[in-house]
């Protein structure tokens, strides 16, 4: 029998729960332990890609925006380093 061991901080709360002012409900509970939440950049890309639904066709043109997004550099950095 296989048990998750939960952490606890000195006031015996536990260490992956979002704060309850806060709604990370949508961040990976590894980024929340790293310390992003939605007040953060990178923790706020988080949560807004994180609430995309897959099922609803905007959400899938933003996620593809947002691939686009995130892509084109990369590839115009790596066809300048090619040439």
């Amino acid at each position: 029998m296989e048990h998750e061991r939960e952490e606890f901080d000195e006031f015996g709360d536990e260490l992956d729960a979002p704060e309850p002012w806060m709604r990370d409900g949508h961040i990976p509970a590894d980024a929340r332990r790293m310390g992003l939440n939605s007040s953060v950049p990178d923790g706020a890309m988080l949560e807004f890609a994180g609430a995309l639904d897959s099922s609803k066709p905007l959400h899938r043109l933003v996620a593809l925006v947002l691939l686009v997004t995130f892509l084109v550099p990369v590839l115009l950095t790596l066809l300048n380093v090619l040439r």
